[in-house]
Order: C-alpha cells, then structure tokens, then sequence
C-alpha cells in the first residue's frame, strides 16, 4: 500500500524508477522470492483515473545485505504519519553501511566507523585566539572528505618556559598547554588499524607557520563502538511521535501532525563524555502546537506524570514567548498555578527541578509584567529545592540569570558554609561556587558571596542527622519589584547588586549573633558621594506582595566596587543604592544625551562655517572684534567635537588615551570661557574707555591669555596628579556636560571645582557685570539719539542676543538646575549651551551685512552676485582711519555686535 501511495503522489509523472527493499525471512528460498516479487511487480494496476504497470525488462531483484531494522510507517492517535528518514553526513556512493568493527585488523562495513581522540598540545606564539587556531589545524588535518571531526572541546591547561623540545629549536617564551578531545567520524571502507594510521600521521608532525608553532605532546586514539539510539515515543504539545531507531550522528526526521507537510527533527547525538549515543530534545519548530497554555487547566498532576507536564510547560512557555515575547497575565496565572501543582503533588527530581529553573528564568527575561505572582515564585523556587529528591551531597541547577543549590550538611560537622556566583551576562548561566566554611569576603572570581556562621548549627531542625541548606541567586530585579515607599526604603532608591537568598528547610533563622555576611559586587562603581544600603526582601511588606526593608542588616564596609552586609536573619538580601539626588531620570538622561549630541553636531558644523568665512575673506577679519570671534569660534569648535568623540574615544578603554582625551576636553572647555570673558574686557574697553586707549599687540597679549592660561591649568593638574583625570564622572559634572559613566572627564572633585566650576562662575560674574554695563551704554546712546521706532528695538534686541551668545550667559543656566524645576533648566542648559555655536553662526555671521556682502561678491552667481567694485561693497567693507593708533567705535553699536573696533 504504501507503493501505491506514492505513485498516487507522483501522478503527474509519465514515467518513473524507484528502488525498494523489502524485508523477507531469512530462511525462505532466494530464487524463489525473487521470481515473486518480479511477478508481483509486472501485474498491472488501474483505477478510474490512472493505469500503471512496470516494465519487465526493468525489474531488477538482487538479494542484499541485511540492514538495521527501521520502522518504515508509524501510526500514532490514528493518524498515519510518513515515513521517519535518517540524514547521515555525505559519504562516497560505494559505502557499505552495514556490520562493526570487533579489531584493528578487519575491514569496516558499518555504516560509519567512530573513533575518540584525546590530545595534549603545546603552542607557541603570542595570538590571542589560540583556540581557534587549534580548532582550524584538527579540522584540516581530517576533514577530507571521508571523514569528519565532531563534539571539539578545546581546554586551556597551563604555559611553562620551553627552550628546547624533541630536538627542535622552539622560541624562547611562553608555552600554552591545550587539552583536546574530539570525535572522528570515518565514511571509507577502510581497516580500523588503517584509520588509527591516518589520524596518527595527520596530528603527530604538529604546524608550524611563522611565529605559531603548535606541537603535539601527547596523544590517545581509541576505536568506539557506540550503539544506535532506541525507539523512543514522545508526547509533547505537538502530538505524539514514535521515533524510530537511529545510528549515531543521524538526524531523524518525522513529519508534523500539523501541518502535514512540515516535518520535525531529532539528533541521535553522540556524546563526548561517554562516548555513548543519546536522542536529544526534538526540534519541532516547523510543526503546530496542538495545545495551548490555557489548556493547562484541563491535565490533571500526579506523582507520576510531573516530569511530562513540566515539559509540556516549557514547550508552550517556549512557543509563546517566540510568538509575543511576553506571557499575558491569564496565561502567567496558569503556568504559575500548574507549577504549583507539580512541586506540592509530584516528585521533583533533578532534571525536573531544572526545567522549572528554566521556564521561570524565561518568563524572567521576557517582556511579562511579573510582579503580581512575585511572591509565589519565590515561594514556589523555594519549596521545590526543599522537596528534591538528589541522592549526592549535593546540586546545583542553573539557568540564565538565575541559580538554585541545595546542600545536605551533616549537622554534627557544620561548621560554616559560604556560597558564591559569577555572573557575566543576563544570557549566560551564573558559575556557582560552594565552600564548606565561612568565608567573610568575596570569594576569588565570584560577584556575590553569602557566608552562613558556625552559629546556624543550634538552630537546625532537632530530631534529624541531616539538614538541607539551600542558596538562590537572581540576576535580574523583575522579581523584587517594590510598590510602594516606607521608612525602611526611602523613595529614590534602586537596586545596586544583584539578589543572593539562603533558608535552611523547615525552619525560619532570626537573631543570629554571629550574623550572616553577605558581599556584593556593585553593578556600576559608586561615586564618592553615592550612598548605599543592605536590605532585605520583606514578604510581609505592601499587604504581603513583599519590598525591601533594612531592619537587622549592617552596611559594614563599602568601596566604589562592592559592598559588605552583616544580617541577623536569612532571606533574601541585595544593596540598593539611593538615587534620589539623581539630577534627571534615565528616560530624560537618554532624552538630554540625544539633544546634546544633536546639538553639538549642528555647531560643529556651523562653527566650521564661521572660521571658513572669516579665514578665507580678509577684510572681515581687519577688526579686533573678528580677530577675537575667530578664536573664540575654534576654541567652541575644538570642545564640540571632543565632546561628540569623548565616549567613542573611552570605548577603546586605554588609560593614557582616556587621560589625553580627558585633557584636552578641559583645555578647550577653559579656553572657551577664556576667549568670553576677553570678548567681555574687550567690550568694556571698547565702550566703557572708548577714548584714548592705546594697547599694543593687543590681538597677540588677548591670544597669549586665551590660550596660554588654559594650557597652564591643565598642565599643573596632570603634573600633580594625572589620575585626576579618568572615566569615572562625577555628579556635578553631569550638570555642565551630559554625558553617561563611559566618559573621559575630570574625576577628582577638587580638581573639578577649582578648575571648573570656579573659573566658570568666575568668568560668568564678570561677563554678567559687563552685560549689564553695556545694555546701559546702549541705552544712554539710544537716549541721545532720540530714536525709539520699531527698527531701532529689533537691532537692540539682535544686540542684546549676539552679547548673550558671546558671553556665554546661557551657561548659567546649569547652576540653577537644582529643585523643582531642575529638570526644565536641564532642558534648557543642553539647548542653548550646545546650539552656542550655530547661536554664534546665526547672530555674528548670517545676520551681519558684510559678511553677506562677501558671500554674495565670491560665492554668488548671476543677479544675486555683487560686483566687488561697486559702490555697497565698497560701503560695506570700508575701514575707517585714523593718523594714530587706538581704539575707534566706527559703526553702530547695535548693528555690529554692539561696537565694530578697527585697529589703524
């Protein structure tokens, strides 16, 4: 029938050759079964719409060797489901695939042919991806074609000097140790003697390239046999599935009850552990679920069939998540509610514990809202270590973010017990370390620690030898999410750490004397002004869905990297750190950080504008106004573009980069309010002392100051302490320059408030003094001139602007960023302050004549071009002179920044 099936599936074919086996008793006659079949195959077949009949000159039957039996149809629920297939790896056409090796001297007819390598290597040469050198040489040593490498696993040893080895002159130098083991998979009809041969002659001469030497120390070749992986029925939210037996390595696929041409997949994976072959979990993304979550409610637990409706809640957990990323809360309450059952009704065994560890760490890393069910999560983690049932000592299960270990300590010989993790990365699984003693600081390589005193020994269960002990680590905060204020945890704070839990079975620890110390590596350095403190998870707070108190712990030790609690109870512990001087949330810090790049983007450009107008057109810079605006532009041009390119630069987390760069920033900070506060004098002199002043190189004594006073400064601070400067950045700080931690910037507090922020206020007292100054002289002159129209009031107005850009005032703004309204001034500091530059662009550029005049006479074509002889450009650009050298008020004072001085 299943012949017939498959032409039904062919019928638009006109002709076709296939190749069957079929399975006979081994004691029937040959010829005989082989004229059957033949007669067999020549009848013709008809139905009303197809006729087929083979030709029987076509007909081969030829006995063959006998095969591994595979199932050729499976029926499940039924439903027939096509027929499994095997994918094994390419091999030539001629490969016999049946029979095993039993010695070194037959030749292999299976069909494929294992061998276990084991090598000790030695490599030479300062690479830094020593692995995947090692990895590219075995490869190609044996891939060839008839066989394959598989399951590598390369381990760092140890490095020792070697001067000379085997006879050969190796370099003078470090020496790494690598440990390797692999499988080789051989395709070829070849003896196993023959193969031990080849794998021999291909990794004992090493490599050797250049400066890379690798060379073989050690090596152990061992024929494996590994059996083929069994039958195997599973049921799963996909249906159920009888998976056939398999060889080794051979993917197996079936196809899906939905939908039908789908097919799922399983590896009969070869482990390099054991050597031996194991199905590992299907693969059964192309197929359809043929439950939902919301179906959970329908099975009921047992203490038989926990192990399958955990598994059952991965797999949809799983689906659900890759569909929407998130679990609604109906969906939650479910999962919740059916893991419940399985821990109070089931036996949780290991495997078990650790798929549970798994669906929670999942839901954890996903989009869904959790707190609601906080608490019975963590009630729920904790009875299932409690009721494991683990015959060793010992258990440690991981998963992504989060780790659980439980521990049955004798209780005549407790004498202390310290549990430490290394967390890297919320995608990683956390390394768990366990010493059988108290350890009151962090132990080597670990990010948290909890030491449990000698002292728990008294409070142990009465009446039972063993007590289990059990730690929970959580390296997300989903769980402990706070909803409200109290005394104990004042508003503003936040999670510094991660969480780290120890309970001890049936019983609840309070009032120790000793104390529990729990260290914990803080997730960000603490600024020197940051203050943090130990609290614990208290289950009883916000009407019992649980926040954070400090009541029985101790901050006994803190530095910028970690921190020391002392606590008389066990539960859950974490450092938080208090956040309520935070100047701006992290959304309005994202939000600033975008407007201050925007913004110092747009002056770079525009100050780039206006130093190429002024430098390539010379009458524009005659005047001391312009001298002095060209300096000022390239000092705001050098602090734009240092600050866009800072947080790139401290990326490449070089220490003398990170101080240059830090360096330099200062310096052009410096020199920009340097240059406004001599914009300031030269506008005091220019209208204040108008008459009869005489300086001489004035334009030389107002650079030797702009840029040599802030070339002093820094100097003096990188030579009494150049550490001063670094990529930590303090709180202050952030109010001049918004900017995240990776950041080269002043990290000493006195260097920044003697250099910065007092020359700042400095500078800008003086230049507010002028300002007003000004403003009243503006206003005297207007007053004699008797002239109030709306004219005059727009050009005092463009003056009033151009000095307020000039002198800077808009840096004042971030003194006031503080209380209520801090927020709106930090909104306005980050606009106006890095827009100064397209500010002095727009006032002192596009909107003074001459210099439109001079665009319009070199840049300008066809009407709109000026002819540079006639009457308005020479109007324009006409200097007035004098017979002696000083100071000249030449043009209007709101027109041209106020005052236009030439020096004649």
């Amino acid at each position: 029938m299943w012949l017939i099936s498959l032409l039904l599936y062919l019928h638009n074919y006109l002709s076709f050759s296939c190749e069957v086996y079929v399975n006979v008793d081994p004691a029937a006659d040959v010829e005989v079964v082989q004229a059957h079949i033949a007669s067999l195959l020549s009848s013709t077949f008809s139905s009303h719409f197809l006729t087929m009949r083979a030709d029987p000159h076509s007909i081969s039957v030829v006995p063959v060797e006998l095969l591994p039996a595979l199932t050729a149809t499976t029926v499940s629920s039924g439903v027939s489901t096509p027929a499994p297939t095997q994918s094994l790896p390419a091999r030539p056409a001629n490969m016999s695939t049946t029979g095993d090796p039993l010695d070194l001297n037959e030749t292999v007819v299976g069909p494929d042919t294992f061998f276990r390598v084991d090598l000790s290597l030695g490599m030479y040469g300062s690479q830094t991806k020593s692995e995947e050198i090692i990895e590219k040489w075995v490869k190609e040593q044996l891939d060839n074609g008839t066989m394959i490498v598989l399951n590598l696993i390369i381990e760092k040893i140890v490095g020792r000097n070697m001067g000379q080895h085997n006879g050969l002159m190796m370099f003078h130098g470090q020496q790494k140790q690598y440990y390797c083991a692999f499988h080789v998979q051989e395709f070829n009809k070849n003896t196993v003697a023959d193969i031990f041969t080849h794998i021999n002659a291909a990794l004992k001469p090493g490599f050797r390239n250049g400066t890379i030497i690798i060379e073989t120390l050690n090596m152990s070749i061992k024929h494996i046999v590994p059996a083929n992986c069994l039958e195997e029925t599973t049921s799963t939210i996909y249906g159920v599935y009888i998976w056939p037996e398999a060889f080794p390595t051979a993917n197996q696929d079936i196809g899906c009850k939905k939908p039908k041409l789908e097919r799922a997949f399983r590896l009969c994976k070869l482990d390099i552990e054991t050597d031996t072959s194991s199905w590992v979990k299907p693969d059964m993304k192309n197929c359809k679920p043929l439950v939902t979550i919301s179906d959970l409610d329908n099975i009921t637990v047992s203490t038989g069939n926990g192990a399958e409706v955990v598994d059952m809640i991965q797999d949809l957990v799983d689906v659900q998540l890759g569909n929407s990323a998130e679990l609604s809360p109906s969906e939650l309450n479910t999962v919740v509610e059916k893991l419940c059952e399985v821990i109070d009704i089931s036996i949780i065994k290991p495997a078990v514990g650790a798929n549970i560890v798994n669906i929670i760490a999942d839901i954890l890393l996903s989009k869904t809202y959790i707190t609601p069910v906080a608490s019975i999560i963590l009630n729920l983690t904790e009875r299932m270590a409690n009721n494991m049932d683990f015959q060793e000592g010992s258990i440690c299960i991981t998963a992504p973010s989060m780790a659980v270990s439980m521990i049955n300590v004798d209780q005549n010989e407790f004498s202390g017990l310290t549990f430490g993790v290394s967390f890297t990365s919320s995608n990683v699984n956390p390394e768990v370390f366990v010493n059988n003693s108290f350890v009151s600081e962090l132990l080597p390589g670990t990010d948290t620690t909890i030491s449990l005193p000698s002292e728990l020994h008294n409070l142990f269960p009465p009446g039972e030898r063993t007590t289990r002990v059990q730690f929970q680590f959580f390296g997300t905060d989903e769980l402990f999410q706070d909803p409200r204020t109290t005394n104990a945890t004042p508003i503003g704070w936040k999670m510094h750490s991660f969480v780290v839990s120890a309970s001890i079975n049936n019983s609840h620890i309070s009032n120790l004397k000793d104390g529990v110390v729990v260290t914990f590596s803080h997730q960000t350095p603490k600024q020197p002004k940051d203050k943090v403190l130990c609290m614990f998870w208290d289950f009883q707070e916000n009407g019992g869905r649980g926040g954070w108190n400090s009541r029985g712990c101790e901050t006994q030790s803190v530095s910028a990297y970690r921190t020391s609690c002392l606590c008389d109870h066990l539960t859950h512990f974490a450092v938080l750190l208090d956040v309520s001087r935070t100047p701006i949330s992290e959304a309005d810090r994202q939000i600033l950080t975008v407007i201050s790049n925007l913004g110092c983007g747009i002056s770079s450009i525009f100050l780039g504008i206006t130093l190429l107008t002024y430098l390539s057109f010379e009458k524009l810079r005659r005047d001391y106004p312009s001298k002095i605006l060209i300096n000022l532009s390239a000092a705001l041009l050098g602090l734009s573009m240092l600050f866009l390119l800072d947080s790139w630069l401290s990326s490449f987390s070089n220490y003398s980069l990170c101080i240059a760069t830090a360096a330099t920033m200062h310096y052009f900070l410096l020199a920009s309010f340097t240059w406004m506060g001599l914009e300031a004098v030269h506008m005091y002199l220019a209208l204040v002392k108008v008459f009869n002043i005489y300086v001489p190189s004035y334009i030389l004594k107002f650079c030797a100051v702009g840029w040599g006073v802030p070339l002093v400064i820094v100097s003096l601070v990188l030579a009494i302490d150049k550490d001063a400067y670094g990529s930590s950045l303090p709180d202050e700080s952030a109010v001049m320059l918004q900017s995240s931690d990776q950041f080269c910037w002043l990290q000493n507090d006195v260097f920044f408030y003697v250099t910065v922020v007092a020359f700042v206020l400095l500078i800008l007292l003086c230049n507010t003094v002028v300002f007003i100054v000004v403003l009243i002289q503006i206003r005297k002159m207007r007053a004699n001139k008797h002239s109030t129209n709306r004219l005059n009031s727009l050009h005092d107005l463009r003056a009033v602007a151009g000095l307020t850009v000039l002198l800077g005032l808009t840096w004042s703004i971030g003194f006031f960023s503080f209380g209520a309204g801090k927020v709106v001034f930090m909104y306005l500091f980050s606009i106006f302050n890095t827009l100064q530059g397209f500010f002095v662009f727009l006032f002192h550029c596009l909107m003074k004549e001459n210099v439109r005049t001079q665009w319009r006479i070199h840049l300008c074509c066809g009407r709109l071009r000026l002819n540079n002889g006639s009457d308005w450009s020479r109007s324009m650009t006409a200097g007035g002179r004098c017979n002696n050298n000083r100071l000249v008020n030449s043009d209007s004072v709101a027109s041209e920044n106020t005052s236009t001085i030439r020096k004649v």
